[in-house]
């Protein structure tokens, strides 16, 4: 039998909206057979900030036992999926802090050939997210990854309609997490794991 797909999710959330779509593509990687890291970047917003907003000090403490991300885990993984809610059309610092922290692996060719893919969510439906995963996926240009997009490659996703990863708009928290959002990551998660099986096995995709 083949090893299953060994995938990271890695991502920052300030109030809850990335840590809720982290978790669900958690949840359909795993259902689609992968072995999953869960995982954060490190907070670098002082607790002051933290505990001026009662949805972000809720959604640090919700989320407290999950591990902090590591360049060991992006060695581990055979596809990296990254999150990050969207800061002025690109991603948080809290997340490119972590990505600055690769240099050593990138430099060695250990984080090239793996498959790498984003979801975001912003405030707004204008807000940035298409400009902050194209952002992101820079980076992976830069890696030498194999960018897995979820595109329309299900009906389900002319719902949500963002070809470039998952998307959320949260309205400052009054939108939550929704079925339309939630298929969007399965779709992707199940896509990400599919097409690294095929390539871990050798096979066309």
């Amino acid at each position: 039998m083949s090893t299953p797909v060994k995938l990271a999710v890695v991502y920052y959330s300030s109030t809850g909206t990335i840590a809720e779509i982290a978790k669900e593509i958690t949840r359909a990687a795993e259902k689609a057979g992968a072995e999953v890291r869960l995982l954060r970047a490190a907070e670098l917003a002082p607790q002051a900030a933290i505990d001026s907003n009662p949805a972000w000090a809720a959604n640090a403490a919700a989320t407290a036992d999950i591990p902090h991300a590591a360049p060991e885990d992006m060695e581990w993984a055979d596809a990296v999926i990254f999150g990050s809610p969207t800061r002025y059309g690109n991603i948080a610092s809290q997340l490119k802090q972590f990505i600055d922290t690769l240099g050593g692996l990138w430099a060695q060719g250990r984080l090239a050939d793996k498959v790498y893919s984003g979801f975001t969510s912003s405030a707004t439906a204008h807000g940035g997210q298409e400009s902050t995963l194209l952002a992101l996926y820079n980076t992976i240009h830069h890696f030498g990854g194999i960018l897995v997009a979820p595109g329309y490659t299900d009906p389900a996703k002319f719902a949500d309609g963002n070809p470039y990863g998952t998307s959320h708009v949260d309205a400052q928290g009054d939108n939550p997490v929704d079925d339309t959002t939630r298929t969007a990551a399965r779709i992707q998660a199940e896509r990400v794991v599919r097409i690294t099986t095929a390539l871990k096995k050798g096979l066309t995709v």
